[in-house]
């Protein structure tokens, strides 16, 4: 079976490898002609970039690319990146890369025409509205990491580099026009990066199935998703060059962000402060949380996961789910504590409120309170 197609869903999807030749043609699409490539430090000097940059040269469409992105962007990165779009007279933006990449490139193409500043527009309530929305630039997305799903996104996590807060930036229109999903530019990523990255693709479709609200499609997607990951992480990871395993994964990531618009929960609402304090990997991040947060939550969502364990190849209902998400960390070499990944737990009583005003909070099935907040962190720092 060939992996490749063409999808609108929930935006137009070039799925397949090589298909990164069609950037051009993505760019016509959506009504670019002097394109900004952004991505991140890491990207910036690798050959997918280099590549992607000669296919645009060639078509015409020249090489402007801007990689001052961290890790975990912040509006400074956010600022710099509005400064060269606009000093460069672009038009629209390529977001490339992984999830850092693509969320502050399509901040980029938000704000470039906005006059009120980056938190006017944070996901709470019809906030969105207060954006001129015909000052929007259009965004190709290129994903190069199988994880956040963010090419299929209609938000972007930006950093406050004062506060260290993770604040989710929403609008219709930052859903990108275009995405080429080529899991060719994936095959270099490092193992740890293939595990967090993948793990973080797990937890969307873990939190969205687990969430309380209804929303049988994305229940379906989300159920997917988890199959995917279950049969086809462990082969990425094994080998980097399997294309198939690459295909199905970066297909398992855009099916997680497509699924948890039935919401997110403590996983996240726990991971996006610890990342913004301490400079974690987010995917890693989530892996470490989903055992504490799957026993908090098992009197309401076991009876869902014993029928689906089945389904994605994992014996014993809930109970030998919940035994195999930590096998399953312990077989890409994930830490048990966030210790070890640098988070102390003298922050804890900082972490806590940040975590109970993250948005993910409200898909949690089971309420999150300061005293379950407080007990999470402690199970997992």
């Amino acid at each position: 079976m060939s992996l490749t197609g063409n999808w609108s869903y929930p935006t137009a999807v070039k799925f397949g490898a090589g298909r990164i030749a069609e950037l051009p043609g993505a760019c016509a699409q959506a009504g670019i002609k002097r394109p900004l490539l952004v991505t991140d430090k890491g990207l910036a000097d690798l050959p997918i970039t280099a590549q992607a940059l000669d296919i645009l040269d060639t078509a015409g469409l020249g090489r402007a690319l801007f990689s001052e992105v961290d890790a975990n962007p912040d509006e400074k990165n956010l600022e710099a990146g509005v400064t060269a779009y606009r000093d460069g007279g672009h038009d629209g933006v390529i977001a490339f890369g992984g999830g850092s990449g693509l969320d502050l490139g399509k901040m980029v193409a938000f704000m470039a025409g906005q006059t009120r500043p980056i938190w006017d527009f944070e996901d709470i309530g019809d906030w969105w509205t207060r954006a001129d929305a015909d000052a929007i630039a259009p965004i190709v997305a290129v994903p190069t990491t199988a994880g956040t799903g963010s090419e299929v996104g209609r938000a972007s996590v930006i950093t406050n580099s004062e506060t260290h807060v993770k604040k989710i930036i929403f609008h219709p229109k930052v859903l990108p026009s275009v995405v080429i999903c080529d899991p060719e530019l994936t095959v270099g990523m490092p193992k740890f990066i293939t595990a967090g990255t993948g793990l973080d693709a797990f937890a969307h479709c873990v939190e969205a199935f687990s969430s309380p609200f209804y929303h049988p499609m994305s229940q379906g997607i989300a159920l997917e998703g988890m199959r995917l990951v279950v049969d086809y992480l462990p082969r990425a990871y094994a080998d980097g060059t399997d294309l198939e395993a690459r295909a199905q994964m970066m297909s398992a990531a855009a099916m997680g962000a497509t699924a948890f618009q039935k919401g997110l929960g403590a996983i996240h609402a726990l991971s996006h402060p610890i990342g913004a304090v301490f400079n974690t990997h987010h995917g890693t991040t989530n892996a470490v949380c989903m055992p504490a947060v799957l026993e908090l939550n098992a009197p309401m969502i076991a009876d869902r996961f014993d029928r689906a364990a089945s389904y994605i190849g994992v014996e014993g209902g809930f109970d030998g789910f919940r035994a195999f998400v930590q096998d399953f960390n312990d077989s890409f070499a994930i830490p048990r504590k966030l210790s070890e990944l640098g988070a102390t737990a003298d922050r804890i009583d900082d972490l806590v409120p940040m975590a109970l005003a993250d948005p993910s909070c409200g898909g949690n099935p089971v309420e999150l309170t300061s005293q379950n907040v407080r007990a999470l962190f402690e199970a997992v720092i």
